[in-house]
């Protein structure tokens, strides 16, 4: 005999919390990334050392995401993008919301060049114009804000002292 299979009192309401925390779930979207962890880096220009907070980028994956999507980022943080060796590199801004300051650094931790304030959501690409071993990305007009440019020096440990 085969009888009718009943829900306890106690299942059916573990059953309904499971049911409504998968739909709440599936209603925000995916879980957000971990925290990134934060590094110290310093540019030295004429006029003074200037540190950031910056999250690194070493993956392909991490060097495709960038900082597309984010809404914000605040002044003295950034993100350092390390290739592990000197090569051209181009970016763009697409799905990008925040103007940035994008800065082309060389293995030996000088800068090369400084797009300004890239247009966001755009897909023209902005080269390196050389070889460099690293690319920080910093909200739109700190560079022109603190007078940094091409020479001048960025201390993190991915970049050979010379």
């Amino acid at each position: 005999m085969i009888r009718p299979m009943s829900l306890s009192k106690m299942s059916l309401t573990k059953t309904l919390v499971a049911l409504f925390a998968l739909a709440l779930a599936a209603a925000l979207g995916p879980a957000p990334a971990a925290a990134a962890e934060f590094q110290s880096l310093e540019i030295v220009t004429k006029n003074g050392v200037y540190p950031f907070s910056v999250e690194l980028a070493v993956t392909a994956e991490e060097h495709e995401r960038g900082l597309m999507f984010r809404k914000e980022l605040p002044e003295g943080r950034g993100m350092l993008f390390d290739f592990k060796t000197e090569q051209p590199v181009e970016f763009w801004m697409h799905n990008t919301y925040i103007p940035l300051d994008i800065i082309f650094i060389r293995g030996d931790g000088r800068i090369l060049r400084i797009a300004e304030n890239a247009t966001p959501l755009s897909d023209k690409h902005i080269p390196s114009g050389g070889p460099v071993r690293g690319v920080l990305e910093v909200i739109g007009g700190t560079a022109r804000k603190l007078g940094i440019g091409p020479g001048d020096r960025v201390g993190h440990p991915i970049f050979e002292i010379h």
